[in-house]
């Protein structure tokens, strides 16, 4: 028994290394010392415990479900407890928070976007290597996919009854096969539940905006004696998001940090001057185009149009002077600082995204006998969200306005007289448009699983099993409201006026297919039939059904034993059939229904009907596909030798033969060991593994999209096809991993202790990328002869067919902290018990190599427009009493560089390039988050919580160059500022 003296020195000793850890981090220290345990001890310590061979131990890294296997991969664990301090109304956003999960999409992430098909989904990535590339499990199978690109919708899952998230950060893909690249995220659900449960949940931001409330219920029972059970889950989550406010240089709801962010960029051949090429701005003016309608082009540029239409100078930013060309004085196209910024229409972009989910859980399961379980679940889960890419529907200098048109004003068809000129260049926010473009993806998941666990005897030893077939399909409904047909628009805006004094619109065949003149020029009242014939009630709308049908089957053993101890195995088998079909609708896909009258899309004469493309936004495109796979695997885990003085060791290695329908046959493996040391809690692990993803449905057979476009070969220019479609002859992308580490758990001399080191590198190669027309035309030219199979110059139809090829490279290495300590306060006189938790991934360096001719390798590691910063940690002190607990994090992003390959200087900068860009400035901030939350027992069945995120109201970093629509990065930084959530969990 210690003393309290010993106690408090070992509580103050921790604690200071905590400080040190937290530190060194934000100090950007080369060698931290930092945080967390790894799962598979604390499953294998659960493990010895005892517990019934139909609820086998859960090693998420591995197969093997020996007892007291501690697998080499290293693994980090949230149970209930921790997601619950969370207190997030999604638990993915939970997940996302953990340092080594870089990139995912969720609620804030591509609100800019019409056509992507990524709105609204909550997908997992690790350490930036995209969502693809990560596998996300549900109880250890594979979830039907929510999008073509093969990712799981996390919002989908029932997450009230989540037990636990095993997160591998190294790659498992000769245990659960393609995509596990970046890692395995698995979640678990409580199987056994019994009772009833609910939280009930609701909160908003400071700016009293993103309104949440949430309903989650469970509820299980047993029957018979204990042999069946069932469990129900329901719940309807709603986070409202945060609302557009349109035009002009503010953000929404009273943020006031939103400051228009933009690069102006010189051509490269004005850089001799020894000034930078890029110049970081704020306040950027776009002055191609103002908020009512401005003449951009001639002798009467820089003429705006406001209220009723009245003519006025436009007030140019950097004390700017048009000079008739297009480009204006004291700018640098297209980007003058200042000015009037009424026309600005990046902070109208939605910054979060009105999202709402409900999911419906059921699982039945029934012992046969002691040693087999049969059991069936049904999950159906519907997910809508709503964003707004951009307010009104801007054009950039790309109309033209007659002077004859009947809405000039008359000073202005004087002016045009004076001038010499019939026409104007004209560009227009489009401000007067009454309603906003709204994105609405719907997504509705019907899946079903039968499987069966249990045990069986054979060659002398008793093996545990493990089976199932799942069938799941998403149906995705993408509709877009409130959007223009390009082709109408430009017919409508083009008016002349008859001998009758009547206005119409000038071509005859858009007046015979219902053309109704519309004025643009100024802040005019807009005729409702000039609306309804340009914006149709029905907007562009794509559906899709992803499927997916899984057989799969496990068993694990221990068939001998060798000089050390039992021998465990693991082998299986499974069989995979992916599928997908797209159909859009004919005025973006371009193919008319059979009858093409119809009343939601008519003929029109105005419109392209062989290639589409007519939207303004949104032009979906119809595709299918299918493959199949199959595949098998087995798994070893073997002891090396076991003594007091020189502790334990043991070997885990695995093969994987898969034979994809459409990529052929690939081998996966991995070889690990782990090692516990003589030394009193002290364990090194060492894994290496060969990890595949195959290409998914959309790389293999992406919807076709035609359009015009010039390029150069060989000095001549050539006007081609470009074709963009998808490459069914593509090889699964390569990645060898490896990882090395050392663990301290648990020592005699620090009870409830842990802390692991584990350094990782990921080469992965023949890695799935596009590329532009030109792009893949030079590769052609420089004797890639995969590329000029993809494209004909010859021909008298000449094209380009865009591709995804296997041509890039990624190397990403770095090291992940982690660490724990948990201690009871009785031993000081006080009540209650300490849990101190802090993780940390520094990513060393993440080379991206494009394959493109004239590029040189990216360095992203630290780039904070991207999502691999140098830093990002993750901490928290959580103090639990009887009845009350508190607990305090902090979320940790390092500064960082706009590129790594941008070169700062403000003089004597030297001659930009393509390859290495000068720049005033190529710093960006990181930030530092606070989170507080707490839970009252108000009895035994009822808890109250509160929390708190980003306390301290941390305002994003300015990201001028992510293309966000409000000018910063949300898939690394917090957006949405100080959000307040209470609720009540309910548990009986």
């Amino acid at each position: 028994m210690r003393s309290p003296g010993q106690l408090k020195l070992i509580h103050l000793a921790t604690l200071s290394a905590c400080a040190l850890m937290a530190g060194a981090a934000m100090a950007d220290a080369q060698n931290p010392v930092a945080p967390e345990p790894e799962a598979a001890d604390q499953a294998a310590a659960k493990a010895d415990e005892g517990s019934n061979i139909l609820t086998p131990v859960v090693v998420t890294g591995s197969r093997i479900a020996q007892r007291g296997f501690t697998q080499p991969t290293p693994t980090t664990r949230l149970n209930a407890s921790d997601l619950e301090k969370q207190a997030h109304p999604n638990i993915f956003q939970s997940i996302v928070e953990l340092p080594a999960l870089q990139g995912s999409t969720g609620r804030a992430t591509f609100t800019n976007s019409t056509s992507s098909g990524l709105q609204g989904l909550s997908s997992l990535s690790m350490r930036g290597l995209a969502p693809i590339r990560t596998l996300t499990l549900l109880d250890g199978q594979r979830v039907v996919p929510a999008n073509v690109t093969g990712v799981t919708d996390i919002s989908q899952f029932p997450q009230i009854l989540i037990q636990q998230v095993d997160v591998v950060t190294g790659g498992a893909g000769a245990s659960y096969g393609s995509d596990a690249v970046g890692g395995v995220v698995n979640f678990i659900t409580d199987k056994r539940f019994k009772g009833f449960k609910a939280n009930i949940e609701g909160g908003q931001t400071n700016y009293g905006d993103d309104e949440t409330g949430a309903l989650q219920m469970a509820w299980g029972r047993s029957f018979m004696d204990d042999r069946a059970h069932i469990t129900v889950s329901a719940e309807v989550v709603r986070e409202k998001g945060v609302p557009s406010p349109r035009f002009g240089g503010i953000g929404a709801n009273g943020r006031t940090w939103f400051n228009n962010p933009a690069w102006q960029q010189r051509p490269t051949s004005q850089t001799t001057d020894g000034k930078p090429q890029l110049f970081d701005i704020r306040n950027a003016q776009q002055f191609q185009y103002s908020k009512y309608g401005l003449i951009t082009q001639g002798p009467l540029q820089g003429t705006a149009f406001g209220k009723d239409g009245v003519p006025y100078q436009f007030q140019y930013g950097s004390n700017g002077v048009p000079n008739g060309t297009g480009g204006v004085t004291g700018c640098i196209t297209p980007f003058c600082v200042g000015g009037d910024l009424s026309g600005t229409i990046g902070g109208g972009t939605t910054m979060g995204m009105d999202l709402k989910r409900q999911v419906l859980y059921s699982r039945a399961s029934y012992e046969l006998d002691d040693d087999t379980e049969v059991y069936f679940t049904v999950n159906l889960a519907k997910t809508d969200a709503r964003n707004t890419p951009n307010p009104g529907s801007p054009k950039l200098d790309n109309l033209t306005i007659q002077c004859e048109n009947p809405y000039v004003p008359a000073s202005i068809k004087q002016a045009c007289v004076d001038k010499g000129i019939t026409s104007f260049k004209f560009g227009t926010a489009y401000g007067n448009q009454p309603k906003d473009i709204e994105v609405n993806p719907v997504r509705e998941q019907k899946r079903f699983v039968i499987g069966a666990n249990g045990k069986f005897s054979g060659l002398g030893t008793t093996w545990s099993y493990d089976s199932y077939l799942e069938h799941g399909e998403n149906h995705i409904d993408l509709k877009v409201s409130n959007i223009m047909l390009n082709p109408r628009f430009n017919q409508a805006i083009d008016a002349i006026k008859l001998p009758d004094g009547s206005i119409v619109c000038r071509n005859p065949v858009a007046r015979s297919s219902g053309c109704l003149p519309l004025n643009i020029l100024g802040d005019v009242v807009q005729d409702a039939g000039a609306l309804a014939y340009v914006f149709p009630a029905v907007g562009p709308r794509q559906l899709s059904t992803q499927r997916q049908t899984v057989a799969s089957f496990n068993v694990n053993g221990q068939p001998f034993s060798n000089w050390a101890g039992p021998v465990a195995v693991a082998l299986g088998a499974e069989a995979r059939k992916e599928g997908y079909w797209v159909t859009g609708d004919p005025y973006g896909n371009g193919v008319y229904p059979a009858t093409p009258n119809t009343a939601e899309y008519p003929a029109d004469p105005l419109l392209n009907t062989s290639v589409g493309n007519n939207w303004f936004a949104g032009n979906y495109h119809a595709a299918v596909g299918a493959y199949n796979v199959e595949e098998g695997f087995v798994e070893m885990n073997a002891p090396l030798f076991k003594s007091d003085r020189m502790g334990d060791a043991n070997l885990n290695v695995a093969v994987r033969r898969t034979q994809y329908s459409t990529a052929g046959g690939i081998t996966s493996w991995k070889a690990g060991s782990t090692w516990k040391t003589g030394v009193d809690g002290l364990r090194l692990r060492y894994v290496m593994s060969r990890d595949v993803r195959a290409p998914n449905l959309s790389e293999l057979f992406a919807a076709p999209v035609v359009i015009n476009q010039a390029v150069n070969y060989l000095g001549n220019t050539y006007n081609v096809q470009q074709r963009t479609i998808g490459n069914v002859n593509l090889r699964p992308e390569l990645a060898d991993n490896k990882s090395i580490g050392l663990v301290l758990a648990n020592p005699k001399w620090a009870p409830g202790l842990s802390l692991s080191f584990d350094y990782y590198d990921i080469k992965l190669k023949d890695v799935i990328s596009t590329f532009g027309a030109q792009q893949q035309v030079d590769l052609c030219a420089a004797g890639n002869q995969e590329f000029c199979a993809a494209m004909d110059l010859v021909s008298p139809v000449k094209y380009v067919q865009l591709q995804a090829f296997n041509l890039a490279k990624m190397r990403n290495k770095g090291y992940d902290l982690e660490g724990l300590y948990r201690f009871s306060l009785a031993g000081i006189g006080m009540p209650g018990k300490v849990t101190l938790r802090g993780l940390g991934t520094r990513t060393k360096s993440f080379l991206v190599t494009s394959g493109i001719i004239g590029t040189i390798p990216a360095e992203r590691a630290g780039v904070n427009l991207g999502d691999t910063p140098k830093w990002k940690a993750q901490f928290s002190q959580t103090w639990e009493g009887e009845v009350v607990s508190l607990s305090f994090a902090q979320r940790y992003i390092s500064k960082g560089v706009y590129s790594n390959e941008f070169i700062e200087c403000q003089t004597n900068c030297p001659v930009s390039t393509a390859q290495h860009q000068t720049i005033d400035n190529n710093q960006m901030k990181g930030a530092t988050y606070f989170d507080l939350s707490g839970s009252y027992k108000i009895n035994k069945n009822i808890t109250a919580y509160f929390k708190i995120d980003n306390v301290t109201d941390v305002t994003p970093p300015n990201a001028p160059g992510t293309n966000t629509g409000y000018g910063v990065n949300p898939s690394l930084f917090d957006v949405l500022g100080r959000v307040y959530r209470i609720g009540a969990r309910l548990n009986y």
